[in-house]
């Protein structure tokens, strides 16, 4: 219940509000540009004062914004780009599901990547907005720190084929960036699950249980993450050349080998999710084996106390003619049939495993 968060400050209010929806990260918005061609580069972080794009002829300009919570910057680089209001509205709403939307000139899309708070042992989802231009690609993040490092790497030292490839090119760089890291969750996520599975099998207590419930609802949070990424890949790669020149066919087939792996990522969740419950059906079936054999113990005890209830009821009548009560070693033989009767009922029982 703590990942959701309330959207009543929305109520009643126009299309294109800027609103921020959601927890509030970064308290300023930090703003760094990249612009290169394939025979140069150059990278600036100018204040919200002073954002002004000026492109030289040729060259590809890759803006990235850390913080969307001030309407005034989201404003600002709405109008420098001529992004839709209802675009920059979904900037600011933190909330949103992964999505692709195509406008006459740009395609905007929405995207959750997830980090591992190792402090609280559990992922969280950040959104990233992206718009594709024709010579410009323009990312929105909600906190500072990102998994596009390797990126900004790679256009910096000239190594692979963004610079010399166009904007569509540096989206799926994003985008296989984004998925990438999905799969380090994962294989967090799974060493967790892991580690569970053990403490299941070998001591199955309360303590697992509560674990157990807390890794199903974060698989949960997971897959709400993971699962729209499909649509949206799917969505870019079968954009219309011909509606929409933005994304071109040399970049179709690395498309097309993202959306296989969020395919993979899909598979990956879903298996994860069987063996917590497989893991879930484990624990019951063990507490209530431990159950059984708790009652199967007592009803041991209860049969074996049944005879020796029956003889201490029989001599504690209060009946004047009873022969074994003036015999003195009626006492003893007494607790010598007692006694013979438990044995035999102990043999009994082990011969038969009950024990």
């Amino acid at each position: 219940m703590g990942r959701l968060v309330k959207k009543s400050k929305r109520a009643n209010l126009p299309p294109g509000t800027l609103v921020h929806v959601g927890e509030k990260r970064v308290e300023k918005s930090k703003i760094s540009i990249f612009e290169f061609t394939p025979a140069s580069f150059t990278e600036r972080s100018p204040i919200l004062e002073d954002l002004s794009v000026v492109r030289a002829q040729g060259s590809l300009i890759w803006l990235n914004i850390d913080g969307v919570s001030e309407p005034a910057a989201i404003e600002k680089v709405g109008k420098l780009f001529d992004l839709h209001p209802l675009t920059l509205e979904d900037i600011m709403n933190t909330q949103q599901r992964p999505k692709t939307e195509v406008y006459p000139h740009y395609v905007f899309t929405v995207l959750k990547t997830l980090l591992w708070n190792e402090t609280k042992e559990e992922t969280e989802a950040e959104q990233i907005s992206l718009v594709l231009g024709q010579d410009f690609i323009i990312t929105f993040q909600e906190r500072e720190g990102d998994t596009f490092g390797p990126i900004r790497e790679r256009i910096r030292g000239d190594k692979g084929r963004i610079r010399k490839s166009g904007p569509d090119y540096l989206a799926y760089s994003l985008l296989d960036s984004i998925v990438d890291h999905y799969f380090v969750i994962l294989e967090r996520v799974g060493e967790k699950i892991e580690e569970l599975d053990r403490r299941v099998l070998t001591n199955p207590t309360k303590s697992c249980l509560i674990s157990l419930q807390r890794m199903k609802k974060e698989m949960l949070f997971v897959r709400r993450s993971i699962w729209p990424m499909r649509a949206v890949i799917g969505d870019l790669e079968k954009l219309e050349p011909d509606g929409n020149p933005l994304i071109h066919a040399s970049t179709r087939v690395y498309l097309r080998d993202v959306y296989d792996h969020t395919i993979q990522l899909i598979e990956t969740v879903e298996t994860l999710r069987d063996v917590l419950s497989t893991m879930l059906e484990i624990y019951l079936s063990a507490v209530s084996h431990r159950l059984n054999e708790v009652l199967k113990l007592l009803a041991v005890i209860s049969t074996i106390f049944m005879p020796l209830t029956f003889i201490v009821g029989l001599y504690g009548m209060n009946f004047k003619h009873m022969p074994e009560l003036e015999w003195q070693y009626g006492y003893p033989m007494v607790l010598l049939i007692m006694t013979a009767v438990t044995g035999a009922m102990l043999v009994y029982f082990k011969r038969k495993k009950f024990l």
